[in-house]
């Protein structure tokens, strides 16, 4: 749980954790115990890395409400928006023009929600981390 609050945040997870019941309740604790537990955790690839991978697995299989979160969360492992940029781009070449154009219009909702909110995103393309 520790890992999952670090990389996605404590209002995300306590949004999920709020809204499980009985019938979810083992996929969320699935969910802690293997993404976040196991392999987020493992040293083999760092954050930035894995949220580099993780968005582009939310592309190939077109899943932009996960990639609006992993959006977020790649922000919060020091990932600038010109480096996010660049993941949807190679995107385009390996997963399809669609999928990347679908993955920016994501991406760039989470960029403004976060602008909106006076969350320190600098006015020159976030060219440095949050």
């Amino acid at each position: 749980m520790r890992v999952r609050r670090e990389v996605l945040g404590d209002a995300h997870v306590d949004r999920a954790v709020a809204r499980t019941t009985p019938f979810t309740g083992d996929f969320q604790d699935f969910i802690t115990r293997y993404a976040w537990g196991e392999i987020w955790a493992r040293p083999g690839l760092d954050r930035r890395t894995r949220s580099c991978v993780t968005m582009t697995a939310m592309v190939a299989l077109g899943k932009m409400e996960e990639l609006e979160l992993h959006v977020r969360a790649a922000l919060r492992n020091g990932l600038t928006e010109d480096e996010i940029a660049e993941v949807l781009l190679q995107c385009a070449v390996y997963c399809g023009v669609p999928a990347a154009n679908a993955a920016f219009a994501a991406a760039q909702r989470v960029l403004t929600d976060l602008d909106a909110a006076g969350s320190g995103v600098c006015s020159d393309k976030g060219r440095h981390a949050r």
